[in-house]
């Protein structure tokens, strides 16, 4: 059964950093490309990075360009999505999400992938 577990959400103000941890279970992790995204209520869920599974290249929104770094740690089955300089409109759930069969043109497509987690909660103040 696949598992995926967020966690390291919380209350930061803006300008600061925090770091969300994503946890796989019930996956061979090495064939999984891996994401995460972010969703508000009543929007949504949008794409905020991506990791794929065989070279480690990696994809952002725009949005999030330059201030989060995605990474994964394949030994130990965990995706890392490090957030610098947060701004109030990066509060958001977000959620860890894993796929095997992904393609380039889906990446940022919430229906490419196959497994989510529960998400995490960031708030940000201003």
């Amino acid at each position: 059964q696949v598992q995926l577990v967020e966690s390291g959400g919380g209350l930061v103000q803006a300008g600061g950093s925090l770091t969300l941890f994503c946890t796989a279970s019930g996956v061979t992790f090495t064939r999984y490309t891996m994401a995460w995204f972010r969703q508000v209520p009543g929007k949504e869920r949008e794409f905020v990075a991506t990791i794929s599974h065989r070279s480690g290249r990696t994809y952002y929104a725009s949005s999030v360009e330059g201030r989060f770094t995605i990474s994964r740690d394949n030994a130990k089955s965990t995706v890392k999505l490090q957030m610098n300089n947060l701004k109030p409109e990066d509060a958001a759930v977000y959620f860890c999400a894993a796929s095997s069969t992904i393609i380039l043109s889906q990446l940022r497509s919430p229906s490419a992938y196959g497994y989510w987690g529960q998400g995490t909660q960031v708030t940000v103040s201003s």
